[in-house]
């Protein structure tokens, strides 16, 4: 049954809507989708560059084309979803004073003004807040796009903190796993707390057939042993980071996140873990690094040489864990990282050149994945190829990308939409392990 004329809503969606997630205008169902002219000139321009953002306006032109060819843009073609889509060029009789006409950011915003002067109810739809405040200003509606979301004070830990008794513990101790009836997620570990005494000890959840179950237990806890021994010369200095190593060294999972602020050793872990696989345990072929060229403050702009020596500048974060982890990991003939660079032991890698490629039997970790869209990491990850694992890492209140946020970057939104897979692994480390300045710094600045 269609809506009445007075119940549709009129959705003007800004550039960067498109360039956050290409396919967005089939999110609003039933209702009308309008595209500024300025937004197809934005588009065109982005098109031919090199990066993501070149990637997701040619997706968005190409998108856009497939639709043209059902009707007229014009006048409105309908929508599997059962909205309609049209390309819009107007602006208001009057325009407002102190809008400049000059910029297209202004056009588009002026678009959705005009239409609301026609009587329609008008939504303005932009990732940037700037333009959402404008829009507001004029009187419109302005809202974030929303629908790959997620809330960020309930994102999934990967560890469930459980009080119990000394009793209980005793048996898990004792005969390594416990019958448990509260149903865990796939890969999600428990630490189990003596109210009493405040002594913990970790387990790792693991689902059980539901014909074996008694008693209406779900699953077992199974004990994780002592830890022993270290990973590359790093050893976990809290139970968190315990179950990261765990996830990392396991190739029953494919796909590890690894959430928390900064010092709490996310990056070090991973390359760690990482360099295990490859070295020692021989599981993978190389270990391919990579994170996103985002810039904190105003970019310095092109840097001079070859691809390598552009990379190193902002891998030198990168570098300094490497380091780190090689004066402590003493391997025959392996002295520093560009030794790691000359073997193939280790790839540093652009995003924009993961883009295409198929990657397999690669231990590959994407470091500060938070300032990726979850378009972008859903190119990233689906890179993966055979006997690959893929490892992110980032921190979600620590984002560089002035359209995204703690709720809706991609990291956020691949921990949300991954939990309760079998081949996936999360978990969100709390304490910094750097330092007690830096402890203090993520904690109170």
């Amino acid at each position: 049954m269609s809506q009445p004329a007075s119940d549709i809503k009129s959705f003007v969606l800004d550039t960067n809507v498109l360039i956050h997630y290409p396919e967005a205008i089939m999110s609003f169902r039933d209702n009308e989708i309008v595209i500024p002219l300025e937004v197809l000139e934005e588009l065109d321009k982005l098109k031919t560059y090199p990066d993501q953002r070149g990637k997701s306006a040619r997706e968005a032109i190409r998108f856009l084309d497939t639709i043209a060819k059902k009707g007229n843009l014009h006048e409105g073609i309908k929508l599997e979803n059962g909205s309609v889509l049209r390309v819009s060029y107007r602006l208001p009789s009057e325009v407002p004073e102190g809008i400049a006409l000059e910029r297209n950011d202004n056009k588009i915003i002026l678009c959705a003004y005009a239409l609301q002067r026609d009587g329609r109810r008008v939504f303005f739809v932009s990732k940037d807040i700037n333009a959402r405040v404008k829009a507001t200003a004029l009187g419109l509606r302005a809202v974030d796009y929303e629908k790959q979301k997620v809330d960020i004070a309930t994102l999934y830990q990967g560890l469930r903190e459980i009080d119990t008794t000394a009793d209980t513990l005793a048996r898990l101790e004792g005969t390594g796993e416990l019958a448990w009836k509260e149903r865990l997620l796939p890969n999600e570990f428990a630490l189990l707390r003596d109210r009493v005494s405040g002594r913990e000890l970790l387990a790792r959840w693991a689902p059980i057939p539901a014909a074996e179950a008694n008693g209406g237990e779900t699953g077992r806890l199974i004990a994780l042993p002592p830890w022993e021994g270290h990973v590359a010369g790093i050893a976990p200095l809290n139970a968190r980071q315990r179950v990261a190593l765990e996830l990392l060294l396991d190739d029953r999972v494919r796909l590890v996140t690894l959430v928390g602020k900064a010092g709490t050793g996310k990056t070090l872990i991973a390359i760690a873990a990482g360099l295990k696989r490859v070295l020692e345990d021989k599981s993978y072929s190389r270990m391919l690094v990579t994170r996103p060229i985002v810039p904190v403050g105003k970019d310095i702009g092109y840097l001079p040489g070859e691809k390598g020596a552009k990379m190193a500048a902002w891998m030198e974060p990168l570098f300094d864990n490497l380091e780190q982890i090689l004066s402590v990991y003493k391997r025959p003939n392996l002295k520093n990282v560009e030794q790691l660079v000359k073997d193939r032991i280790l790839e540093i890698e652009a995003l924009t050149y993961i883009r295409g490629r198929s990657l397999p039997n690669q231990y590959m970790i994407i470091d500060e994945a938070q300032n990726l869209t979850p378009h972008e990491i859903k190119t990233l990850v689906s890179r993966a190829g055979e006997n690959t694992k893929v490892v992110l890492t980032g921190d979600p209140y620590q984002i560089d990308n002035m359209y995204l946020d703690a709720n809706s970057n991609g990291l956020s939104y691949l921990v949300e939409s991954f939990k309760g897979q079998r081949l996936y692994g999360h978990v969100t480390l709390h304490k910094s392990e750097r330092s007690e300045l830096a402890e203090l710094a993520a904690s109170l600045l």
